[in-house]
C-alpha cells in the first residue's frame, strides 16, 4: 500500500511540508544528508534509495554517501554537516539533545529559519520514514 493511494490529503500534506524546507534557507546536500542518515538508522530502503539518488542530483559524491554511516570519523563532512548528522542521530534515536549538541547546531546554523527548517526536517524524515518501514515500500529496480 502507498500512503499517497490510501490517503491523499495526508500524503499531500506531507509533501508540502517537504517543499517548502527544500525552498527555504538550509542546503540541499545537507537536507540530503539528513534524511539519508535518518532513513539509514531507521531501516527505510525506500528513503535511503531516493535520498541517495536526490543528493547525486544536487551533486553529491558517492563517497559521501557511503561515509554516511562513518560520518564521525571521515574527514569529508563539514562542521556545519557534522552538526547537522549529531542532531539528526540524537533525535531519530530518541535521545536527548544535549546543550552542548543544541549550542553547535545553533553555531553552524545561527539564522533561525535555517535551524528551524533542519529541525523540521530531521521530524518530517522520521515520521516519514515510519510510514515507509511498516508498509514495506521498497525501493524501485533500475
Amino acid at each position: 500500500m502507498l500512503l499517497q493511494e490510501a490517503t491523499p490529503e495526508v500524503y499531500s500534506g506531507f509533501m508540502n511540508l517537504a517543499r517548502l524546507i527544500r525552498k527555504g534557507p538550509l542546503d540541499g546536500k545537507v537536507q540530503e544528508l539528513i534524511k539519508i542518515r535518518a532513513s539509514q538508522l531507521n531501516g527505510c530502503a525506500y528513503c535511503v534509495d531516493i535520498h541517495i539518488r536526490d543528493a547525486r542530483a544536487k551533486g553529491d559524491t558517492e563517497e559521501r554517501m557511503h561515509h554516511t554511516t562513518i560520518w564521525r570519523n571521515s574527514y569529508l563532512y563539514s562542521e556545519a554537516e557534522r552538526a547537522a548528522l549529531a542532531y539528526t542521530e540524537a533525535v531519530t534515536r530518541r535521545e536527548p539533545v544535549s546543550d552542548e549538541l543544541w549550542e553547535e547546531l545553533c553555531k553552524h546554523y545561527p539564522d533561525p529559519r535555517e535551524r528551524g527548517d533542519l529541525v523540521a526536517l530531521v521530524s518530517l524524515i522520521n515520521a516519514l520514514n515510519l510510514f515507509g518501514v511498516p508498509l514495506r515500500l521498497e525501493p524501485t529496480p533500475r
